[in-house]
């Protein structure tokens, strides 16, 4: 027996509930600051060959940076995500949202 054909179905997105889309990129941006963290700590561990005057700077910098990087990520982007959903809501109103095609 044969499965039915599928069928085509257009759905509109009206709005985007902001502060979930603010968690959301928080979440992802975040785990993408993550990222970063070795190069920060491979440039502590390269400032260690530095003039001593020099190396303190260098590997404070490297060392807050690898701590602080995910966390400034998650803030820019919770608030990137309310920002934007803000202004799809406020253009959805005006153009009726976006469609797509769904099988």
């Amino acid at each position: 027996m044969e499965p039915p054909p599928l069928q085509r179905v257009t759905r509109t997105l009206k709005r985007i509930a902001p502060v979930k889309a603010g968690l959301m990129l928080a979440i992802i941006y975040g785990i993408l600051g993550l990222v970063f963290i070795p190069f920060f700590l491979m440039m502590t561990a390269v400032s260690s060959r530095l003039p001593e005057n020099q190396r303190v700077g260098m590997m404070a910098l490297g060392a807050g940076f690898a701590v602080f990087m995910p966390i400034f990520y998650a803030v820019l982007g919770f608030v990137g995500g309310v920002i934007s959903s803000f202004i799809y809501n406020v253009s959805a109103k005006w153009v009726g949202g976006m469609e797509f095609d769904i099988e």
